[in-house]
């Protein structure tokens, strides 16, 4: 595959332009230039700028040529047959990604282009950088290679998201308005939109996006810029389990904020007791739960004079072990969301 080599040796001999004197003009020598002319070496950005410059041919045009044979010699020496490349890729979910619209292929028939769209959605320079990059970017219990491999893909999608969010700018003294307004949201039929503007409102960024199949999150909290941004996974299909999610992430901001300015905070399923204790006391605070459990007969009076869904007291009571999750009290108050 030629590079912006050939395309260079066109132009010159299209505008009757010496190799000599095109060398002169970018400064380097005729050597230099009969290398890039032959395709015999890889153009430096210094270079493609000047070249650029002179010509007035696109920088991303000469950048886009270069990269796309780097790519092609990359597969060419790592792998010996397309199937080895399809599979490589698909290692990478391009397949299930592509389904979900996630990822734009330029030339689904090309594995080379494939290849350089897939570089593209990662936002790193190549393969071998990815997993250096995932350990010291994710912060994350479970170190399974293909999971994290996961995680980053779906992040990178809520990542593409939130982009088109308009977010206020943020100040954590305002978190407690944030959650007093949660309480009142909470109580209404299950609305993502909302949500998001809420949240948006407070300068928080909210993205709630289904995750590749089989991947084990709740979601994560990080910061972009100076405001924190929550990523939910779809999953959740109940309103008591995504608020407890959800309060959970918000638990990460007051308590990691600082952390997640250089981390990716990851939650997988299992737990982390002190955002879960926050999660906990959010949904139905401390004081009031002790009140329900003195007066155990009045329980659902006490949960609708402070505001409190049901479906969260019959949660709450399942998951520490006053009721089965099988009972009939359970299943009866269980509020889907989807």
């Amino acid at each position: 595959m030629n590079g912006f080599g050939s395309m260079l040796k066109d132009y010159l001999e299209y505008y009757k332009i010496s190799q000599t004197d095109f060398a002169d003009r970018l400064g380097i020598s005729n050597k230099h230039m009969n290398e890039i002319l032959n395709e015999n070496t890889n153009i430096s950005e210094s270079v493609m700028l000047a070249i650029s410059l002179i010509t007035d041919i696109d920088i991303n045009l000469i950048f886009y040529v270069e990269n796309k044979k780097r790519i092609y010699e990359y597969l060419k020496s790592n792998f010996k047959t397309n199937k080895e490349i399809i599979d490589f890729l698909n290692s990478y979910y391009l397949s299930e990604m592509y389904k979900k619209n996630w990822i734009v292929l330029k030339d689904k028939e090309s594995v080379t282009q494939n290849t350089m769209d897939l570089l593209d959605y990662l936002k790193v320079k190549d393969f071998n950088l990815l997993d250096k990059y995932l350990n010291k970017r994710i912060l994350f219990k479970k170190q399974d290679s293909a999971n994290m491999i996961k995680i980053y893909l779906w992040i990178r999608h809520c990542d593409e998201i939130i982009e088109k969010q308009e977010v206020n700018d943020y100040n954590s003294s305002n978190l407690n308005k944030l959650l007093d307004e949660l309480k009142i949201i909470r109580n209404k039929k299950y609305n993502e939109t909302e949500l998001i503007k809420l949240f948006n409102k407070y300068g928080i960024y909210l993205s709630i996006e289904n995750a590749l199949s089989g991947t084990k999150l709740r979601g994560c909290m990080m910061v972009k810029g100076k405001n924190p941004a929550i990523y939910m996974a779809k999953y959740l299909k109940e309103k008591a389990s995504f608020f407890f999610a959800l309060y959970h992430e918000i638990g990460h901001i007051k308590r990691d904020y600082n952390k997640a300015k250089n981390k990716i905070i990851v939650d997988d399923i299992s737990s982390e007791n002190e955002a879960d204790e926050f999660s906990l006391n959010q949904m139905i605070d401390g004081y009031i739960w002790q009140e329900i459990l003195n007066n155990f007969d009045k329980k659902e009076d006490i949960c609708l004079s402070h505001n409190i869904p049901l479906s969260f007291l019959y949660s709450r009571l399942a998951y520490e072990g006053y009721i089965k999750y099988s009972s009939k009290e359970y299943n009866a108050h269980r509020e889907k969301i989807n």
